[in-house]
């Protein structure tokens, strides 16, 4: 399988993301060590979590999704086989948050001791943090590489004013610069990363591994009504799409799959993998089903018109 390469890093990653918040959440640790094994048999290496993953299930404290993937690397040895992507910054409680020096050193050696690893292939900042400065960020992240616990880094939910700020810093003081940038992008949620975003990317070849790539399951044509949302974790997520607009989308990526005898979102999907500055968009699945269907849609290239066809229906 063909791989893309992360910003001007040395790391090269198969062209999907397995997303790990669903670890310790909508997948117990059986059911997630199952999936990474079929992820990895089919011939891809990138893993993503955090250690906020999976806080927001009742009885979870955080860290959960990493304490998972490291008992996985554990038992099947295969560290160096797979590139391996975490984040910090979100409140994990107390005064554990934010992008200081002081938190960023803590917080690395509990990811580290959770995932069972001496480094960090991609060590991510989860979101901006105004209140400290850019300089102290970029400048702790270059003691962890310094240090070989963090190889390559990357951003979360930046602004591009923001994300250009940091890049001209690490330019101008000789850090460490972002490689990646992690916005929330998909065929339905375009205006946050389209734009001047997407231009700096492009510009500062800036690797995007988008999140929701599948918008919370909407775009794999599950949610047609209301009423599909019932009973499902992830149903009021989607709710925001079940409109006349939303229904366009499916409607295009239904006669699109149609023609490729495949399924809604492997075109979602395959979409993404056209986008300029997009690496490996990040998808999660909770069955062997789900995962099987995200694993084959790279083999699925649009051509120029279905692009043009998804791109008129789902105009911000």
């Amino acid at each position: 399988m063909q791989k893309r390469r992360l910003g001007n890093s040395v790391l090269e990653v198969a062209p999907l993301t397995f997303g790990g918040n669903v670890f310790g959440w909508t997948a117990d640790e059986a059911m997630s060590h199952r999936l990474l094994d079929g992820f990895v048999a089919a011939g891809y290496n990138f893993i993503d979590t955090a250690d906020v993953y999976s806080r927001w299930h009742t009885g979870n404290k955080g860290g959960e999704s990493e304490v998972i993937m490291g008992s996985w690397l554990k038992a099947r040895g295969n560290r160096d086989q797979v590139i391996i992507a975490s984040k910090l910054g979100m409140d994990m409680g107390g005064d554990n948050k934010g992008l200081s020096r002081a938190y960023m050193m803590r917080a690395v050696e509990d990811s580290l001791r959770r995932l069972q690893t001496d480094y960090i292939d991609l060590y991510q900042a989860h979101r901006d943090d105004p209140e400290t400065p850019l300089e102290e960020t970029l400048s702790a992240f270059q003691t962890l590489i310094q240090q070989g616990k963090v190889r390559v880094i990357g951003a979360s939910n930046y602004t591009a004013p923001r994300l250009a700020a940091a890049l001209e810093i690490s330019k101008k003081l000789g850090l460490p610069r972002y490689e990646t940038h992690q916005p929330q992008y998909s065929i339905v949620e375009r205006t946050e990363f389209e734009g001047p975003l997407q231009d700096l990317c492009v510009r500062e070849n800036i690797s995007v591994i988008g999140y929701y790539s599948l918008a919370s399951g909407f775009l794999t044509g599950k949610y047609r009504s209301a009423a599909d949302m019932a009973g499902r974790l992830r149903g009021a997520r989607v709710e925001k799409y079940l409109n006349a607009k939303g229904f366009a989308v499916l409607r295009v990526l239904d006669d699109i799959a149609a023609i490729h005898r495949a399924k809604s979102g492997q075109i979602a999907l395959a979409w993404l993998l056209a986008r300029p500055a997009v690496a490996a968009p990040i998808v999660s699945a909770t069955n062997p089903e789900q995962l099987a269907e995200m694993v084959a849609a790279p083999a699925i290239k649009l051509s120029a018109a279905e692009i043009t066809q998804i791109d008129t229906a789902s105009r911000p």
